[in-house]
């Protein structure tokens, strides 16, 4: 029997906003499905009150009712636990901040309850979104919906396991290196990485001189990503380094199909990635879906940079800055996989520095160059299956070693190079586990990744197949 929480965005938002549910009445099923669910899934880590989250839901009822609906008008929403969302936990799941309430929003959070969502609570994430996998010393480990002993990936972790478990219809995730795709894909989701600046950060207390970091859409389908972006693209004050308004309504865009013949990028491996097996094998099944739709399939030799270890060398530098006040004397109370990442940045020189410099540029004229020769770019999302809930991530993969960073292998280089980047769901592992495509588009073109995204979707659709917990 389909129940509301097993419809997408899209169809849930139809389905409010023609009285055909209530708001009152999804609110009431997201916190019976909390309740049935959390202690397998160890997913959300907070919750409002339940009177408030029910008045809200009345209100938006109300509002309904009198012809005021906004787009999300009573729709539930859990919040990834790196970003504020005012009244609740604020821990980045680092122990030292565990008594920290937010005391406002961030500007996405801001800006999906302006268009009627309700909040319901916070979402857990590895310690500041450091890992791959979601588990901090606060809140513990995050299990997936798929596999109770496999992570559902990180730094998004817990924002994707409610979503792919029908546990809540709407989350927030971000991504550094990853941390919507590599969850998106273990889970079976539809991911977007955005433009660099896309939707805005922040506020933030201290400037962010990394820019590789984006929030963005985990849904359960294209379409609902698309609806997400709608609301909470454009500029903002507080993030100095956010895009304009696009212009476009990203849900229209996706009436306007792809021209016959786009050509499409392959890379298997990037020239450098060590892929499963089987996840090789349903990567190049999954690319003759484009060719299915009248497009055409260009193969991509060679590949850009490895900066891996670069990327991870960055991320610690710019981390190092705000956490130094607390070294050594709280040495403690971090993790011991964050703080020993985070002690690298004691490595960085002026000449490494330069050196990551010219590695980023060398990148640059890679994607240049390929962007000129196609009009998107396929490769696997992540190269093997999720790893245990508390790790390790494998060394490995079929007797051959694992390079630096493996598991974002895929997912880093477009963060460094600033391209949107989605992941869709090709296809189920051996193990019974969802493997990931990413679509990677043009800079600042969002829409032709949604587009891209959606023509695969069509060609293999995956929803409403989720996993059955609770």
């Amino acid at each position: 029997m389909t129940t509301p929480l097993d419809l997408s965005l899209t169809e849930l938002t139809a389905a409010l906003s023609e009285r055909k549910l209530s708001a009152v009445e999804l609110s009431e099923a997201v916190l019976a499905r909390i309740d049935a669910t959390n202690a397998d899934l160890n997913a959300f880590v907070a919750l409002r009150d339940r009177e408030a989250i029910l008045a809200d839901a009345r209100a938006a009822d109300e509002r309904i009712a009198r012809g005021e609906a906004r787009p999300l008008e009573g729709v539930p929403l859990g919040v990834k636990d790196l970003e504020a969302a005012e009244g609740l936990p604020h821990t980045e799941g680092c122990l030292i901040f565990k008594d920290r309430i937010a005391d406002h929003d961030s500007t996405q959070v801001g800006r999906l309850r302006a268009a009627g969502a309700i909040l319901i609570g916070k979402t857990n994430a590895p310690e500041f979104g450091y890992t791959a996998i979601t588990k901090n010393l606060v809140y513990g480990v995050t299990r997936s919906p798929w596999d109770l002993e496999r992570t559902p990936g990180g730094s998004s972790g817990g924002s994707a396991a409610v979503l792919s478990a029908s546990v809540c219809p709407l989350v927030t995730s971000s991504d550094g290196g990853g941390s919507i795709r590599i969850p998106a894909s273990f889970v079976g989701a539809f991911g977007l990485k955005v433009s660099f600046g896309r939707v805005p950060r922040g506020p933030m207390h201290h400037w962010n001189y990394g820019d590789t970091s984006v929030y963005g859409p985990t849904t359960k389908t294209v379409a609902d990503g698309a609806l997400f972006l709608d609301q909470v693209a454009g500029a903002s004050p507080c993030d100095p380094k956010s895009l304009p308004d696009p212009g476009i309504s990203y849900v229209e865009a996706l009436a306007e199909e792809l021209p016959a013949g786009t050509r499409f990028g392959v890379s298997p491996d990037l020239g450098y990635a060590v892929v499963q097996s089987d996840v090789a094998a349903c990567f190049e099944d999954s690319v003759k879906a484009f060719e299915a739709a009248g497009h055409t399939l260009v193969p991509i030799e060679g590949g850009p940079p490895r900066m891996g270890r670069e990327w991870g060398l960055l991320g610690a530098f710019e981390a190092a800055g705000p956490l130094g006040s607390y070294l050594p004397e709280r040495e403690e109370e971090f993790g011991r996989t964050f703080i020993r990442g985070v002690k690298t940045a004691n490595a960085m020189t002026p000449e490494i520095w330069g050196r990551i410099a010219e590695q980023r540029m060398q990148l640059n004229e890679w994607c240049a160059r390929v962007f000129d020769e196609v009009d998107f770019l396929l490769t696997p999302t992540v190269p093997y299956d999720p790893p245990p809930a508390r790790g390790p991530f494998p060394d490995e993969t079929e007797g051959r070693k694992q390079p630096a960073a493996g598991v974002a292998a895929f997912t880093i280089p477009f963060n460094m190079s600033w391209h949107p980047a989605a992941t869709v769901r090709a296809g189920i592992s051996k193990a019974g586990l969802p493997i990931g495509l990413q679509i990677v588009g043009p800079r600042h073109r969002d829409d032709l990744v949604l587009r891209a995204a959606l023509a695969f979707e069509r060609e293999r659709p995956w929803h409403p197949e989720w996993p059955q917990i609770g």
